[in-house]
């Protein structure tokens, strides 16, 4: 068994059922399943795809996103979800670390066509909306080699079907790989937390890189039998148009997107009571966000997680205890503690990391043994993240991985901007911090230290970050000074810029 007998067993069970609705679109579960057996064909038959192959989808929420993940489960293959905001030097570098095979692209993003052809010439091109250059092939040109046996006799649970890549300490993003039985779980916990039903109706506006996007409802909703409606990326005007008019009973927002709908002209007119609940999390919600749903009859739910956990780990649940302002109890499925630096769980009320065990957890970071004994302890996965626990076992999330800014719901590392400003023949020194921002929560920014001599200037500086990074991680502001504050072992002292930086 793998994943994708979930969504056959679904399509033998009520194959006329809408799995996926898409911009006017329905695709029924047997309609759905046919396409990932066909997908799952033409990948083994033309290109040659097996088992630990890696297969990379650049593309906005679409049907055929879910396909590919589902047609990689039945072969025992790999989807590599590829971050579209990214600049394409750091798309190219996840496809080059991650040896990809194939590459799946939406016409929106075919900037990186040239490049790849000279830096990966080995990675075949398969399009999906568009006719591209050759020797690259449409993604119904591909279906129509559909051949032979789609699935793997060698494929089970157990094997790696996700390399998510998550913003790294080093300047360097690292794949997180989660294998078919940490999304099966994950399902599960879903289930029990949303009181997740057949009957259910998602509606999901986040983007399927992230597996927020892609496994808090969106994969346990297909494997419960339930419908999915998919847009494309959020707009708040396009979300509030579709719980009016398609009632959904379930969405996930991030806090950007709880207050883009909840400030739009169209939300105090919205009907909402289709909804028995959001979820949320990413960061640390305020209390005002959430109080703007609660107004409106619609109950808040909260998860922790990451992408190494899949995401879900701590949870409040539909219908549970509440315990205000936490966000919940460790899910049905794994376990969570707080922990002191020594690695001893430490009392309630007493505050320390977070750590996470269960098979809800990544397998290792993707050719990356260090980070990954650094991460996995006696299978423990510590977070980073800094929290309490009471003594009924309630989760308080204190503060976030050190250093990290959270933009837009979107992790920014101070690292990576860093690592590109030192580039800069201009720059000595630097160090990136977050400061508070009512639309974004957070935004970079950069202290800069000139070499002598230079007269680089802000802006000179941003259009240097403009080549190599994602527009969110760009620093809204450049403060040059003389020196930086560091610690006896050299290290930039961040939360000192912190104290320097207005709120």
């Amino acid at each position: 068994m793998d994943l994708s007998s979930l969504i056959a067993r679904n399509a033998a069970f009520t194959p006329d059922k809408p799995a996926i609705h898409f911009e006017g679109a329905t695709l029924s579960y047997a309609a759905f399943n046919a396409r990932i057996e066909a997908t799952a064909k033409a990948l083994k038959a033309d290109c040659g795809v097996g088992r630990g192959d890696r297969v990379a989808i650049l593309s906005l929420n679409r049907p055929d996103y879910l396909v590919l993940l589902y047609a990689c489960a039945r072969l025992g293959a790999i989807l590599v979800p590829l971050n579209w905001r990214l600049a394409v030097a750091e798309q190219l570098f996840i496809l080059s670390d991650a040896s990809v095979k194939v590459l799946v692209l939406e016409q929106g993003f075919d900037a990186i066509l040239p490049q790849l052809a000279t830096d990966l010439p080995d990675t075949r091109v398969v399009a999906l909306d568009f006719t591209p250059p050759a020797p690259a092939q449409t993604f119904d040109a591909l279906l129509a080699k559909a051949a032979g046996d789609g699935s793997n006799p060698y494929t089970d649970l157990s094997c790696p079907l996700l390399i998510v890549y998550t913003s790294g300490t080093t300047g360097r993003p690292k794949g997180a790989v989660l294998r078919q039985d940490a999304l099966l779980w994950n399902g599960v916990m879903s289930q029990h937390m949303h009181g997740l039903t057949s009957d259910d109706h998602v509606l999901t506006v986040l983007p399927f890189f992230h597996v927020g996007g892609l496994n808090i409802q969106t994969t346990p909703a297909l494997h419960h039998g339930a419908t999915v409606t998919i847009h494309a990326r959020f707009t708040p005007e396009y979300t509030l148009a579709t719980i009016a008019n398609e009632r959904p009973t379930l969405t996930v927002l991030v806090p950007a997107t709880i207050q883009a709908v909840s400030e739009h002209p169209a939300w105090a007119t919205t009907d909402l009571s289709c909804l028995k609940a959001i979820s949320t999390g990413s960061s640390i919600v305020p209390p005002h966000l959430i109080t703007r749903f609660t107004e409106r009859g619609i109950p808040v739910l909260q998860v922790y997680g990451s992408t190494e956990t899949c995401p879900i780990a701590v949870y409040t649940r539909l219908g549970g205890e509440a315990c205000a302002g936490s966000t919940g109890l460790p899910g049905l499925c794994c376990e969570a503690k707080i922990i002191d630096d020594a690695g001893h769980e430490v009392a309630a009320g007493i505050a320390g990391e977070i750590v996470v065990r269960g098979p809800n957890v990544f397998y290792e970071y993707w050719g990356n043994e260090a980070a990954t004994s650094d991460a996995l302890h006696d299978d423990w996965y510590r977070t980073g993240d800094i929290g309490t626990r009471d003594a009924d076992g309630y989760f308080w999330v204190h503060d976030r991985k050190k250093n990290m800014i959270i933009s837009g719901g979107e992790n920014v590392y101070p690292a990576e901007i860093e690592r590109v400003l030192l580039e800069h023949p201009d720059v000595a020194d630097v160090g990136v911090i977050g400061a508070a921002d009512p639309k974004w929560q957070e935004v970079p920014v950069a202290y800069v230290v000139l070499r002598a001599g230079c007269s680089c200037t802000a802006e000179m500086l941003k259009a240097h970050v403009a080549t190599q990074l994602a527009r969110f991680k760009h620093p809204r502001d450049i403060v040059f000074v003389t020196d930086l504050p560091r610690t006896a072992l050299g290290k930039v002292q961040h939360f000192k810029l912190k104290q320097t930086t207005p709120s």
